[in-house]
């Protein structure tokens, strides 16, 4: 039943018994035996299909949850047996860029702690760019950055979903709008990440339908880090693009205010960096231990 459950799960995530197949290196056929003798333990279908196309039916969507959370116990089990009989010690060294080292590493640094005090952890901190080649010189073990350059040497792993939002002062005049153009933007003093930055690399990329470089903007200043950002924010009527995650204690103390743009959404992942085909036992711990904090497959 687990490997037909691991085919269902494939299968509804990749809505594609072809790619199903080739990430599990059975055939097609194979996969179509599991879904089926599933279909017929459970006696009801989980999958509608319509041509070439498939989609979960309202069993499949129920299945698929509580799949989900059998495999999140066995990724628990798994990590927690193998702790006990591993008695693990040494140095991990990780690189964050710098909206991560800041908002996001650290509650999942404590945990790793908590589970595995012998294993001593540093933290490097930096934009992408500097993660990356701490990476490729083999300064790091690990990183988890915020843009994805596609480096050959470098495998990349989506981590966390991340959203930029356009922000300013909540006493900005802007604020007060319920919605702002992309024509506006040409008009609003800017603050930006340096060049190297991950996010700053995202926004160019989000610009781009819409025709507009990060040149014809109104740059005030490049500052180094989040939160000389929003600083500087605070205290003037600049806006900036900041992660959701960096802004929710300004939120709530409504200090910053987030502001619509016209048809723009800028969405994005965090990525963790490991050197391809190079794997060690302290890397593969971590990067079990943060999977399993956000429920996640890597």
């Amino acid at each position: 039943m687990d490997f037909r459950l691991k085919v269902f799960y494939t299968v509804a995530n990749r809505l594609s018994f072809t790619k199903a197949a080739a990430e599990l290196f059975i055939s097609q056929p194979a996969i179509s035996k599991h879904i089926q003798e599933l279909e017929e333990h459970y006696k009801i279908k989980l999958f509608d299909r319509s041509g070439s196309k498939i989609s979960l039916t309202t069993a499949g969507e129920v299945l698929l949850q509580h799949t989900k959370s059998i495999f999140e116990v066995y990724r628990e089990i798994d990590f927690d047996m193998s702790t006990l009989i591993n008695q693990r010690s040494g140095l991990l060294r990780i690189g964050a860029s710098t909206t991560i080292s800041q908002y996001i590493i650290p509650p999942l640094l404590a945990r790793f702690h908590q589970k595995l005090q012998d294993i001593k952890v540093s933290l490097l901190n930096g934009n992408t760019e500097q993660i990356e080649n701490a990476l490729l010189k083999q300064e790091i073990e690990i990183g988890i950055v915020e843009g994805q350059s596609k480096n050959k040497s470098i495998k990349y792993a989506a981590f966390l979903k991340d959203e930029l939002v356009l922000v300013c002062n909540s006493s900005n005049p802007l604020s007060k709008r319920n919605e702002v153009t992309q024509k506006d933007l040409k008009r609003m003093r800017f603050l930006m990440r340096e060049r190297g930055s991950g996010t700053l690399e995202v926004i160019e990329h989000a610009l781009k339908p819409f025709e507009i470089k990060i040149s014809e903007l109104q740059i005030e200043m490049q500052l180094g880090s989040t939160e000389s950002i929003k600083s500087y924010l605070i205290n003037s009527d600049c806006v900036a693009f900041i992660s959701i995650h960096a802004i929710k204690k300004e939120l709530k103390s409504n200090e910053l205010a987030i502001l619509n743009i016209k048809e723009l959404i800028i969405e994005r992942f965090f990525y963790i960096i490991t050197l391809q085909g190079k794997t060690d036992s302290l890397s593969d711990l971590f990067i079990q231990n943060i999977s399993n904090h956000y429920n996640l497959k890597l």
